[in-house]
């Protein structure tokens, strides 16, 4: 959520990192923020021809792994991985000794995979908040985590994450919850198909994640081998290929001990199209005749997302993962909105947890905000349309380039609506949204379309002559340096995100208060803009006075 135009200090990753983002994106490090560092989906047909599938173009090499992805989707590979998309093979070689080689044997043997059933392990660390960055192509931003554990079960394919975190920059720049006061217990968990977040004991569902926590419980040193025994997958050198139908696909490499040192894949992803991961071990030790690694360090998009020292590692200690069953009937929670006039031809479009504002002109409609995904944004351009009929979207208005509100921007490409951010978002935003979607294709890739992205600095003004839409730069706020706030002066509406989300009511005000919050009071108090109510896009709408109200400041 930051610009780079706006006089930010630019970051640069240390020199060992570096090196490892050289390997990622060539030329990523020597950019520093300039450009973004993210690998996008081009990057799919290299790592095709990793795994030893034909080099071919984006499009073509997409269609020739999903054609071998479904041709091997047979209900017999689904109940010995307990998914409903499954493990399969990438390559027709088979795991048997040639000359000498590794096989896969010989790897599950030096790892005690063979009678491994669940495992958990404990540790502490940093983690990072992928896809939160302060500005394009600037690290996720960094957390410390005093405590995690990881449960896993193989059988039922289940993985539940507890951890403890604790703020680890200050100032704090960027998402991922900022600032966090005190300690933050997170806690997220999937099994099979079913993916969800617990806070105070509730379980929220989290289908966004599925394909990420699938990736991390296939993605272990255990799970990596598990469903390549299953269907005798390839094993070319030291190098194993493997995937999940139209979710991610991943090779793993082993070192001369025979262990899992390496796990590189590509995650389908609502932003990038494709996502690079990499996870690496090292640091080997045995626990009760299964080697675990010590060290575990992630890199996702080209920046670091975990760095874990393990302290505790308890082998088929048992493991309980149940589905609740509010989960299980959660069934398409993004493509539910909830709408609320706010105003004549302005419509507050609520979701669980993101939201949007449809404004009508007279000739065209536009959107504020088109957050999480595909699903997600494609019920709000259904609903927008419902309101306003015979009313095209000319513009979509994205606050800035946080994952989680500009993964439904793709969709309103595809449909031919233009992007309008701040222009420290724009060149990010003309690669993604002309970037294929290889391993999933999605509404964009299907429509054939590339995105359309307009640029904004301080201020620009739409109007049809009867309606003013103002946007503006939140300047100087530490959550995104490119922050843009939306502001309907007739209705004496402003919209804005992050900068401030109203608890529910009656809860007391944050101490310290939020940097971002207080940064919004300050511009609405600059750009001079009288503000009857916000529309934030998390939680509800409130008076101004709400917000001073958090910030401890007396109303003007």
């Amino acid at each position: 959520m930051a610009d780079l135009a706006g006089g930010v200090n630019r970051t640069r990753a240390p020199k060992g990192e570096e090196r490892r983002l050289e390997k990622l994106e060539p030329n990523a490090a020597r950019r520093g923020s300039v450009t973004p560092a993210y690998t996008l989906p081009a990057a799919a047909a290299d790592f095709a021809a990793a795994l030893r599938i034909p080099r071919l173009t984006p499009v073509a090499g997409a269609a020739s792994i999903r054609r071998q992805l479904l041709d091997a989707r047979r209900p017999s590979v689904r109940r010995i991985l307990g998914l409903t998309a499954v493990v399969v093979l990438l390559s027709p070689l088979a795991g048997y000794a040639q000359d000498g080689r590794v096989t896969l044997a010989d790897v599950a043997t030096a790892m005690g995979a063979t009678t491994l059933k669940s495992i958990q392990y404990t540790g502490s660390g940093v983690n990072f908040a992928v896809g939160q960055s302060f500005a394009p192509g600037m690290p996720w931003p960094r957390f410390n985590v005093k405590s995690y554990t990881r449960s896993v079960d193989y059988e039922t394919s289940s993985l539940r994450d507890e951890l403890v975190r604790t703020q680890a920059e200050d100032p704090p720049r960027g998402g991922g919850l900022q600032p966090v006061r005190g300690e933050q217990r997170q806690i997220f968990v999937v099994s099979g198909d079913h993916a969800w977040n617990v806070a105070a004991e509730t379980a929220t569902p989290a289908p966004i994640a599925l394909a990420e926590r699938q990736l991390q419980l296939w993605s272990t040193p255990h799970g990596v081998i598990k469903p390549a025994i299953a269907h005798n997958c390839a094993i070319q050198g030291r190098t194993i290929a493997l995937a999940l139908p139209g979710r991610c696909i991943v090779k793993a490499t082993v070192d001369d001990r025979n262990l899992v040192e390496k796990v590189e894949a590509l995650l389908s992803h609502p932003v990038l199209g494709d996502m690079p991961v990499e996870v690496s071990y090292s640091d080997y030790r045995d626990v009760g005749g299964v080697k675990f690694p010590m060290r575990i360090r992630q890199a996702a998009g080209g920046f670091p997302a975990l760095d874990l020292t393990v302290s505790d590692v308890a082998p088929n200690l048992a493991v309980d993962v149940q589905v609740p069953d509010a989960i299980r009937q959660a069934t398409s929670p993004y493509a539910r909105v909830t709408t609320q006039m706010v105003a004549d031809g302005v419509y507050y479009l609520t979701g669980d947890t993101h939201h949007s504002v449809a404004i009508e002109m007279k000739d065209h409609l536009i959107v504020v905000e088109g957050p999480l995904n595909d699903e997600r944004a494609l019920a709000v351009i259904a609903e927008a349309r419902r309101l306003a009929p015979n009313k095209p979207i000319r513009y979509v208005v994205n606050s800035h380039h946080h994952f989680d509100h500009s993964g439904g921007l793709r969709a309103f490409a595809a449909e031919g609506a233009t992007v309008i951010t701040h222009e420290a978002n724009r060149a990010f935003f003309e690669r993604v949204l002309s970037a294929p979607a290889t391993l999933a294709p999605d509404h964009l890739a299907k429509s054939g379309r590339k995105g359309t992205v307009e640029g904004v600095r301080d201020r620009r003004v739409l109007t049809d002559g009867a309606r003013t839409v103002e946007l503006h730069h939140i300047a100087g706020n530490l959550h995104h340096d490119g922050l843009l706030m939306v502001y309907l002066p007739k209705e004496k509406l402003l919209i804005e995100a992050d900068a401030y989300t109203p608890p529910p009511p009656n809860t007391p005000p944050p101490t310290p208060a939020s940097p971002f919050s207080v940064n919004l009071a300050d511009n609405i108090t600059r750009l001079g803009l009288a503000v009857d109510r916000l529309l934030p896009l998390h939680g509800r709408i409130v008076p101004l006075a709400e917000l001073h109200k958090a910030i401890g400041r007396a109303a003007d």
